[in-house]
């Protein structure tokens, strides 16, 4: 056979060689030990929570490194193809301030020296390789029609390695003439790699997360090119990892069957192979045991649905570092006022088996973030989320910015923070006694708080407060009146003689924050009060005493 010969029956336009692309391409200039990673989807729009956390991971790889993180996308399958998916994608990532340094920015915009990046424009590119294998003997085009394929998927039905090879490769010694016949006979062809695997072979290679890995090496003659001359995803993410000077591919662990294809490729094709390090899927408990975060059964695998429910960037960021590192609770925990910029990302830091999604953790850790942010970045923040998912927040904001800003301000600045808030979406019932819209009555007490001893501090304090008391003076006026309505100002005295008294100085409070809020459990009572203003407090403080005096 003369490879050369067949090579420019195959691919007669094609008159750029690999050796044009290695020159237009050339390698990066980039420190030693700089990583170069990418993101690279299918235009389909849905971003999972686990392209998210595997995105994350892979640009934390590359930024760890003063490296580049890009983003290419694999859209040789034109069916697939969603109108806006590639922006709603790029939206998405970079809502968790993931930003690429190069390749595609926005829905057909891209930018960088190692374009395209899009994989349906770099058809010529993929068939200049392509002609390189046929001439090195290393690809054949295949006739073979979708009914002998059928055919030979249910003969090998009780085999154990399956594909075309050995017998089952019926044109991979079709003499020069014969191709040529059925190729001007206008039969359809693939292209397939001409694979020197062996039953006996083995494929060894270094996971970054997993270890070493040996597996059965390819034998496979897997197809490079389909008929209408567009890559298979193996052939093409071959050729552009190399060009794009990709160093390290951080995919999810089903890929891991495929990694045989893909370094037999590499090795073919003349090129060093990336660093692979394989994900784990996200895992989430069920009954008992464990199943993979489900696209179908699962609001929280959807990207957006964070967004949504209104969980801040910085908390779901946080929380994908607890699940992707090790030591990153450790390293917080010394570290509690550093950005998470700074934490030494690690690949070999990942779990081997799959981190297990968590959405009590998930909130535990976000209430944590936003207890720590100031009151104007809450507002910020919950008030942009407002004006797209609850409208009527954002009215009730908009009445009063200054005043909604130091409603949500209340017992923030101090040295432990309330934790009340995981989610802009708790917003709306947090500070719903705040808005006489929004307050909603409810006169349950607790404690020694009865509703007897509820009338007498009622009739009490509605006649005492005084909204100008500085936080002493009003604390002081309601012990001051404690003994009048029988109870003491002070908790130890009660737990001492407890029949003594009908209450102490806290059960006192309750009533008055019960009457104010309809709630047991408020932050600082003296800011709500101030808050509320004269005409709000005196309105509730009567509407509680009334009803009181009525359950009496």
């Amino acid at each position: 056979m003369d490879w050369n010969q067949l090579a420019q029956l195959l691919f007669p336009t094609i008159d750029k060689t690999p050796a044009d692309y290695e020159a237009l391409y050339p390698a990066r200039d980039l420190k030693d030990g700089a990583r170069v990673t990418r993101f690279a989807p299918s235009p389909t729009g849905f971003l999972h929570f686990g392209n998210l956390f595997t995105c994350l991971v892979s640009y934390k790889t590359a930024k760890c490194t003063d490296g580049v993180f890009y983003v290419r996308v694999e859209d040789t399958d034109q069916k697939r193809k969603v109108d806006g998916a590639i922006e709603v994608m790029l939206k998405g990532l970079s809502v968790y301030g993931i930003v690429p340094d190069e390749g595609v920015i926005g829905e057909n915009e891209e930018t960088g020296a190692y374009g395209p990046y899009y994989q349906s424009a770099r058809k010529e590119i993929y068939q200049a390789f392509a002609k390189s294998l046929v001439e090195q003997g290393l690809a054949y085009p295949c006739f073979m029609t979708a009914e002998e394929l059928d055919e030979i998927r249910a003969a090998q039905e009780n085999e154990s390695i399956k594909g075309i090879w050995g017998k089952w490769a019926k044109h991979r010694d079709l003499s020069f003439e014969e191709i040529a016949a059925r190729i001007a006979a206008g039969e359809a062809w693939t292209l397939r790699l001409k694979s020197p695997g062996t039953p006996e072979g083995k494929c060894y290679f270094d996971d970054m997360i997993k270890g070493k890995i040996e597996m059965p090496e390819n034998l496979q003659d897997v197809v490079l090119l389909k008929s209408d001359g567009i890559p298979t995803y193996h052939f093409a993410h071959a050729v552009d990892d190399h060009l794009m000077r990709t160093t390290h591919v951080v995919r999810g662990d089903e890929w891991i069957s495929s990694a045989p294809i893909h370094l037999q490729l590499f090795k073919l094709l003349g090129f060093k192979a990336p660093k692979y390090a394989h994900v784990a899927p996200i895992m989430k408990e069920e009954n008992g045991g464990k199943r993979k975060l489900s696209k179908r059964k699962d609001p929280e695998a959807a990207v957006t649905y964070y967004a949504e429910e209104g969980f801040p960037s910085e908390s779901v960021n946080e929380y994908i570092l607890t699940l992707a590192n090790s030591n990153f609770e450790d390293w917080r925990r010394m570290n509690a006022d550093e950005p998470l910029e700074k934490f030494p990302f690690n690949l070999k830091k990942m779990s081997v088996s799959g981190a297990l999604f968590d959405m009590v953790k998930l909130t535990d850790v976000s209430k944590n973030v936003i207890c720590k942010m100031p009151a104007e970045k809450v507002f910020a923040l919950s008030y942009e989320w407002a004006k797209e998912y609850h409208p009527a927040l954002a009215a009730l904001y908009e009445q009063d910015t200054a005043r909604a800003t130091a409603i949500l301000n209340i017992d923030r600045e101090n040295k432990k923070p309330r934790k009340d808030i995981a989610k802009w979406s708790d917003i709306p019932a947090y500070l719903s006694y705040m808005y006489d819209e929004t307050f909603i009555p409810c006169y349950d007490l607790t404690g020694n708080a009865t509703p007897a001893l509820a009338v007498k501090v009622l009739e009490k304090y509605i006649d005492i407060v005084n909204l100008a008391d500085s936080k002493e003076e009003w604390f002081e006026r309601i012990k001051g009146m404690c003994e009048s309505v029988g109870c003491t100002p002070n908790v130890k005295e009660y737990k001492q003689n407890p029949a003594a008294f009908d209450g102490h100085v806290g059960d006192v409070s309750t009533v008055i924050r019960v009457a104010l809020t309809g709630r047991t459990n408020t932050p600082d009572l003296y800011e709500i009060t101030r808050l509320l203003g004269e005409t709000t407090v005196k309105a509730r403080l009567a509407a509680a005493l009334a009803h009181y005096k009525e359950e009496n």
